[in-house]
């Protein structure tokens, strides 16, 4: 992370509008602002352990208690017992029921049909959002966290707007995403909807909040890459770099010293991991998908 070898990294978060990479070494914690333009080249070291939970009340990760080891390519950076008490994961799976904090109520758009309703503490401001790569988002109620949970499972049983899609599915709107009028009425439209399903809910409602666009934060304006790499598995040693493009989310395109295709990490690949500088060159050691912007709609192959 700063030159030196012993770092093992904790993820990717976004911090006062910044993405922020996390590493510890010996009870030292330490991040990196990962911006546009930074160049990076990184060595990963294995085995690979679990980052560690998130406990309430708390702003940083306490090191796993077991130091255990997780899976190379998995898709949990936590080891089952660090599950179970951490707080985000708790959240999600319905185990805290009230923690006294307020919450507001989100409806985020990813392009095409992808509408999601979620819930993110008051405190965080707009981190969780960054976080998940939302190109349009708005805040449509707040409240204690049992009456914000009641109305996030009516919008979505009510069909306007799913709790959860996966990466690639939003990966794939990338390279449609329309302009910025036509995104702010996608969200207004939406957004009517859902405060007129929640009329009479016990949440403060927010008929007339903000729609903000975080299109030019993830440097989508022009879209994607038209063809990019996907890194799908790493292995121990592997080295990964290039020049960043504006992160999206969590997710990192890494532009080649070579000119040749951009890569795609999911900075979550990263977590977990031991982190040293590796020397500027080809990306070794790991396994990649490619994707193509496919061609629109109406477009037909020539005859001749």
């Amino acid at each position: 992370m700063d030159g030196q070898a012993g770092w093992r990294c904790t993820g990717l978060h976004w911090r006062d509008g910044q993405p922020v990479l996390g590493a510890v070494r010996g009870g030292r914690h330490h991040e990196r602002v990962v911006a546009a333009g930074t160049a990076v080249s990184w060595r990963l070291h294995g085995p690979r352990y679990c980052s560690g939970p998130w406990l309430a009340g708390e702003t940083e990760q306490r090191p796993c208690p077991h130091r255990a080891e997780i899976d190379p390519n998995g898709g949990a950076v936590l080891c089952p017992p660090c599950q179970a008490v951490d707080r985000g994961l708790a959240l999600a799976r319905d185990r805290i029921l009230d923690d006294g904090r307020t919450y507001l109520l989100y409806l985020a758009w990813f392009g095409g049909d992808l509408a999601k309703v979620g819930l993110t503490a008051e405190q965080r401001g707009r981190a969780r959002l960054q976080e998940q790569g939302a190109p349009v988002f708005t805040v449509v109620a707040r409240g204690p966290l049992p009456a914000v949970r009641r109305a996030e499972l009516t919008v979505s049983g009510a069909g306007l707007a799913r709790e959860r899609f996966g990466v690639r599915a939003k990966a794939e709107q990338w390279w449609h995403l329309p302009g910025p009028a036509e995104r702010a009425a996608r969200v207004a439209e939406l957004r009517a909807a859902v405060t007129g399903l929640l009329a009479g809910h016990p949440v403060e409602l927010f008929p007339a909040g903000e729609v903000v666009d975080q299109v030019g934060l993830f440097g989508l304006v022009d879209g994607p890459p038209r063809v990019y790499r996907e890194v799908v598995a790493v292995a121990d040693g592997a080295t990964v770099g290039g020049t960043l493009r504006a992160p999206i989310g969590r997710q990192l395109f890494l532009e080649q010293p070579d000119g040749g295709e951009p890569l795609l990490l999911d900075a979550r690949r990263l977590t977990g991991w031991g982190l040293s500088p590796a020397p500027s060159g080809p990306c070794s050691g790991v396994e990649v998908r490619a994707h193509r912007r496919p061609p629109a709609p109406d477009a037909q192959p020539a005859l001749f």
